[in-house]
């Protein structure tokens, strides 16, 4: 039990020093895993995956890629300077590269490094549907979602160690295991995820916006998304990501918003295609 306490004792006071904030929300964020370690791994991970992959360049749709991360990276730093956070981003180092690969997806790592399979730029359809991709994205990344998950993951370790070290019966040890294992995963973290991807939506939408792209482009985008997926989804509670019901139906909510939010930057006309 002393050591049960020692450890217990340890992983709380970890938690009250291992904080960020979340510039969009205001939040408390966990934070075990500093950028300035994180934004280097992540940086030589992106630098090798390119190296791996079949990277697109001099296209038409190589440079909409970079010119729309571009515009939705000036974006991102017009907020922020606008709402306090002046130099947030002076170690982000952005990066917009496509990938020639079937899949539908687009991915941002922490620090700015940013790819788009070709797979996806038909369910765009066009540069208002990349950057709402875009928006996403790079909302993750500015959130430090990354850093979250990984500070996440790790508390999730601690917990099993925990309880593996309070318990001492091997049987009721092997039900906790089980229980905790899957109590964890979809009490706890996919609900943690699908915040982090509702957030990045509503995020994204205000960057799309500010950048010169109709943020109601963001719902049609999700329109085409549930269209091309044939409803082959599994349950929301089950599903890292919000079902695209809610996500169109946020978006749609949301862009009004995201509007009048641009319109503070004097913003006034918006790119729909």
């Amino acid at each position: 039990m002393k050591r049960y306490k020692m450890f217990l004792g340890f992983g709380i006071a970890l938690l009250m020093v291992a904080c960020a904030t979340n510039p969009f929300t205001g939040k408390k964020t966990i934070a075990l895993v500093p950028n300035s370690q994180l934004f280097p791994t992540a940086f030589a991970q992106y630098d090798q995956f390119l190296n791996e992959n079949n990277v697109i360049t001099g296209t038409k749709d190589a440079e909409m890629i970079k010119r729309v991360g571009q515009k939705i990276a000036v974006a991102a730093e017009r907020y922020l300077n606008a709402n306090g956070h002046q130099g947030y981003l002076k170690d982000y180092k952005w990066e917009y590269n496509l990938v020639n690969d079937n899949t539908v997806n687009a991915w941002c790592m922490p620090g700015g490094k940013i790819v788009f399979y070709t797979g996806i730029l038909p369910i765009a359809q066009n540069e208002a549907g990349v950057a709402a991709i875009m928006g996403h994205e790079v909302a993750h990344a500015l959130a430090n979602h990354g850093q979250q998950r990984m500070s996440a993951g790790m508390l999730q370790q601690f917990g099993a160690v925990a309880g593996n070290i309070a318990i001492k019966d091997d049987q009721t040890r092997a039900i906790f295991n089980q229980a905790y294992g899957v109590g964890s995963q979809v009490g706890i973290m996919l609900p943690f995820s699908r915040s982090h991807e509702t957030e990045s939506d509503l995020i994204g939408t205000y960057l799309m916006a500010i950048a010169g792209y109709e943020p109601a482009e963001a719902a049609e985008l999700w329109k085409r998304m549930k269209s091309n997926s044939g409803g082959q989804a599994p349950p929301e509670f089950m599903s890292t990501h919000p079902s695209n019901d809610t996500r169109i139906a946020n978006l749609t909510k949301w862009a009004p918003q995201a509007r009048a939010e641009a319109k503070k930057y004097g913003v006034t006309t918006f790119r729909n295609k």
